[in-house]
C-alpha cells in the first residue's frame, strides 16, 4: 500500500486517521485522528483536543514521537490498519456512479467542466468527508491532484470559467466562513488578498471546493531538531514547490536553505522573488541545513507566512 496525505486509514478499533506526512516511520503511518463511531454507530468528525483526549485515554499507542520530525504525532501501525480510503478510487466510483447525491453530484459536474477544458481527470482525486462518505448538505468538495503540470492547469482554468460565470468566486460571506475556519495569525484582509490569488478555490451550484497538490516527496528525508522561534524578512528565491504537501519555499539566506509548511492556510502562499514575513520554528538536520517549519502544531498559533512586496507577475 502507498500512504500519501489526503488519504484515510481506518484502525481495527473503528477509529478514521487523515494520513498527513508521506509513507512509514518505524513501521507507522504518521496520521491524525479525524472521525469516532458515535453510541449509534455514525461517524462523527473531532477536533484537536478531542482527538488528543480520547488517543490518551483509551489508545496511548497511537501517540507517536517522529524523529523525523521532531514532534509528537499520532501515528498507526500497519498491522492496524482494515481500510485505506484512497481519493483517486473514490472519484472514479463517483464518476461512474449514475446515483449520486447532491455533494456527488456537483463534484461530478465540477470535473466535466474540467474535462471540457482538456484538465487529465486521471490524475486526481476527492478527499474529506466526500472521501469517507461522510458527506452532508454543507459540505465542501475537496478536491486533490497527483500532478504538478495539471494542477497549475487546473487552477488556470478555474480562473477561466468563474470569467465565463460557470463558476463563481467566494462571496464575502464564504470569505467570512474560510477565515473563521483558519483561526490563522493574518488579519481578515491580509487573509483574503493571499488566497484570492492563489485560483485553488471557487463556487460551484453555491458550494464551496478546494484543489490542493500531492505530490512525491523531492526533500531529504533528514531528522530534524528545533532550535526555538524565529521571525524573519526574507526573499523567496524558488517557490516551485509552493503547492505541494508539506509546501517548500528556497529563500535567499546564508544560513537558512527554506522555509516548510505543513498547515494547507500557507500552502501556496508566496511566489519566487517576493519579500515575505514568517514566523515559525528554525530547525536544523543531522548535517548542519537550516529550515523554518510553519505550521509545527495543527493549529499552527503564532506561525505564519506573510507576503510583504508582492511579485509584479502575481497569478
Amino acid at each position: 500500500m502507498i500512504f500519501l496525505p489526503k488519504s484515510f486509514i481506518e484502525t481495527t478499533e473503528g477509529l478514521l486517521f487523515a494520513i498527513v506526512a508521506e509513507g512509514l516511520e518505524k513501521g507507522k503511518v504518521r496520521c491524525f485522528l479525524r472521525y469516532v463511531r458515535n453510541e449509534n454507530g455514525q461517524w462523527r468528525k473531532i477536533q484537536t483536543d478531542e482527538a488528543n483526549n480520547l488517543l490518551t485515554k483509551n489508545h496511548p499507542d497511537y501517540h507517536f514521537y517522529s524523529s523525523e520530525f521532531d514532534a509528537n504525532l499520532h501515528a498507526v501501525s500497519i498491522t492496524k490498519i482494515t481500510t485505506l480510503h484512497q481519493p483517486k478510487q473514490r472519484l472514479t466510483q463517483i464518476l461512474d456512479n449514475s446515483l449520486r447525491d447532491e455533494i456527488e453530484n456537483d463534484c461530478a459536474n465540477l470535473c466535466r467542466l474540467f474535462k471540457q477544458a482538456n484538465v487529465d481527470l486521471n490524475h486526481f482525486g476527492v478527499t474529506g468527508s466526500l472521501l469517507i462518505h461522510q458527506q452532508k448538505s454543507s459540505s465542501d468538495i475537496d478536491l486533490v491532484c497527483y500532478d504538478t503540470t495539471t494542477f497549475h492547469q487546473c487552477r488556470a482554468t478555474v480562473c477561466e470559467l468563474i470569467e465565463q460565470n460557470l463558476l463563481a468566486d467566494l462571496n464575502h460571506a464564504d470569505w467570512c466562513e474560510s477565515y473563521e475556519r483558519r483561526d490563522c495569525d493574518l488579519s481578515f484582509e491580509e487573509y483574503v488578498w493571499h488566497e484570492r490569488r492563489k485560483a485553488n478555490k471557487g463556487l460551484i451550484n453555491g458550494r464551496k471546493f478546494d484543489l490542493s497538490l500531492v505530490e512525491p516527496e523531492k526533500m531529504n528525508r533528514a531528522t530534524y531538531k528545533k532550535l526555538g522561534k524565529i521571525n524573519l524578512e526574507v526573499k523567496v528565491a524558488d517557490a516551485i514547490r509552493a503547492f505541494c504537501y508539506p509546501a517548500e519555499f528556497k529563500i535567499s539566506h546564508p544560513k537558512i536553505q527554506s522555509v516548510v509548511c505543513f498547515t494547507a492556510t500557507y500552502v501556496g502562499q508566496a511566489e519566487n522573488g517576493e519579500l515575505i514575513e514568517v514566523s515559525g520554528q528554525l530547525e536544523q538536520d543531522e548535517f548542519g541545513n537550516q529550515r523554518i517549519v510553519v505550521g509545527s502544531n495543527r493549529e499552527a498559533h503564532g506561525e505564519y507566512i506573510k507576503v510583504l512586496s508582492p511579485s509584479a507577475a502575481s497569478f
